[in-house]
C-alpha cells in the first residue's frame, strides 16, 4: 500500500550512513501520500478507555497536558493544541500498514505507530527521545527543527507530564508536506509546530535500557523459579578483620549471578518473551468456541485461504541448536527445526496464503501452535471476519 523511497539511498545505505548516526530529511518518501484516517477517526480512538491518548496545549507559552480518554475535545482548540494517540497500529488496520515499509528494521525493534493531530502552532515543544523515529507528514504542513546530540543540553519539566529541552542549534530546518518523512536518531533534540491543521504519523522503535532488561530478567527468574543455587564458601579461612568483604568473595558473588546470564536456554527463553511483549493493549477477541487443530488444518488445505495477523502483534523467532523458538506477544512456543521456514513465513509477513505455508510442509506441532494463536485472536482467516 505504501512504497518507501529514501531519497536516492538503498535501505542498506540508509542503515550504514544514517541509522542511529544522524537525522535525515526524506522528501516525498511516500509519493502521493493518502492519510489512512482523518482527525475525526483519531478523535474517536482517543475516546476509548483502552487506548492511551493526551492533548497538549501551549497558549501564551503555558504548557498544559490533558490525559485521555476524552469525552469531548474542548481542550483541542483552534490553535496551539495537539492530540496524540499511541499504538494506533493496534486498533486501525489501515494505519497499521504504515509500519510495513519500515520492516527492513527487525521486528523486535519496531515499537508502535503514534498519530498526532495539531491545530496551527500546535506541538509538544523542543524535546529529546531516546529511540529512533520516522515522522511522516500527512494532511497539512509542519515546521520542524532538528539538532545533533549535545550532552550539555539541559532538560526541564514544563509540567509533571512534559519534558522539554533548552534552545538548540538546528542542522535541519524545514517544512514537511504530505508524504515527506523526517528520520530522527536517539538523543537528537527536535521540535515541530503545525503551520496549518496537520496529521503526523510517528513510527517509533524500541530500545530497552539496562534497567528495563535486568528488571525483566529478574522477574523471569522468579516466575520460572530459577536461580535457586546459593552462595557457598567451603574453603573459607580465618582473616584478621571480621568486617572485610574480600575481592575473592566479591568475585564469587559476581560469578554466581553471571551463571544465570550464561544459562543459554534460560536467557533465550526470557529474551524471546520480553522482546515480543507489547507495551500497549491490543484489540484481542479470542475465538468462541475455539477451533480444533483439524479445523485449522482444513483451512490450511484450502490454498486460497488467507490468514492475517492482528495489528500490534509482535512475532520473532530464534534458531536454537535443536529447535526453533517462536515468541509471540510475550509467549514462547518451541517447534522442530524442520518448521524454520514455516516460522519465518509467520513472523516475516502480516498476512500469508495457505499455499505458501503448505510449501514449507509444517509439522503437527506447528499446526497445533498456529491453532492456539488463531484461537487467541492473534491470527485470523480473513474470510471468516
Amino acid at each position: 500500500m505504501y512504497q518507501l523511497k529514501i531519497n536516492n539511498l538503498s535501505e542498506q545505505e540508509f542503515l550504514s550512513h544514517f541509522w542511529q548516526k544522524k537525522p535525515l530529511l526524506i522528501k516525498q518518501g511516500f509519493a502521493d501520500f493518502q492519510d489512512p484516517l482523518d482527525a475525526n477517526e483519531l478523535a474517536g480512538l482517543a475516546m476509548e478507555e483502552s487506548i492511551e491518548s493526551r492533548i497538549i496545549t501551549n497558549h501564551k507559552n503555558d504548557w498544559q497536558t490533558h490525559q485521555g480518554p476524552f469525552e469531548d475535545f474542548e481542550q483541542l482548540t483552534d490553535d496551539h493544541s495537539t492530540l496524540l494517540v499511541q499504538a494506533v497500529d493496534h486498533w486501525h488496520s489501515d494505519a497499521a500498514q504504515l509500519l510495513e515499509p519500515f520492516r527492513f528494521i527487525p521486528n523486535w525493534r519496531i515499537d508502535d505507530l503514534m498519530i498526532s493531530y495539531s491545530t496551527p502552532n500546535g506541538g509538544v515543544g523542543p524535546h529529546l527521545d531516546q529511540y529512533d523515529v520516522f515522522i511522516i507528514q500527512g494532511e497539512g504542513k509542519r515546521h520542524w527543527r532538528v539538532g545533533l546530540p549535545d550532552p550539555t543540553l539541559k532538560q526541564f519539566a514544563q509540567n509533571k507530564k512534559l519534558l522539554q529541552v533548552e534552545a538548540f542549534e538546528a542542522v535541519i530546518d524545514c517544512i514537511l508536506e504530505p508524504g515527506d518523512i523526517l528520520y530522527i536518531p536517539p538523543g537528537c533534540p527536535h521540535e515541530g509546530y503545525a503551520v496549518e491543521n496537520a496529521l503526523n504519523y510517528s513510527v517509533g522503535f524500541r530500545a530497552p535500557n539496562q534497567q528495563d532488561l535486568l528488571s525483566s530478567f529478574a522477574d523471569h527468574i522468579i516466575d520460572t523459579e530459577s536461580g535457586q543455587k546459593r552462595y557457598t564458601d567451603h574453603n573459607i579461612t580465618l582473616r584478621k578483620s571480621k568486617g572485610e568483604l574480600t575481592n575473592l568473595e566479591v568475585d564469587k558473588v559476581k560469578t554466581l549471578m553471571a551463571a544465570l546470564l550464561e544459562n543459554d536456554d534460560l536467557f533465550k527463553q526470557w529474551l524471546g518473551s520480553t522482546l515480543s511483549q507489547p507495551k500497549h493493549e491490543m484489540d484481542l477477541a479470542p475465538v468462541e468456541p475455539p477451533f480444533t487443530s483439524e479445523q485449522i488444518s482444513d483451512d490450511l488445505s484450502d490454498e486460497e485461504t488467507v490468514f492475517e495477523r492482528l495489528g500490534g502483534t509482535r512475532a520473532i523467532y530464534q534458531q536454537l541448536d535443536t529447535e526453533v523458538l517462536l515468541s509471540v506477544n510475550g509467549e514462547n512456543y518451541a517447534m522442530p527445526l524442520t518448521d524454520l521456514a514455516a516460522v519465518k513465513l509467520l513472523t516475516d509477513n502480516t498476512e500469508f496464503e495457505s499455499s505458501a505455508l503448505n510449501l514449507t510442509n509444517p509439522s503437527l506441532v506447528f499446526t497445533q501452535t498456529f491453532t492456539t494463536l488463531v484461537n487467541e485472536g492473534i491470527w485470523f482467516n480473513i474470510d471468516q471476519e
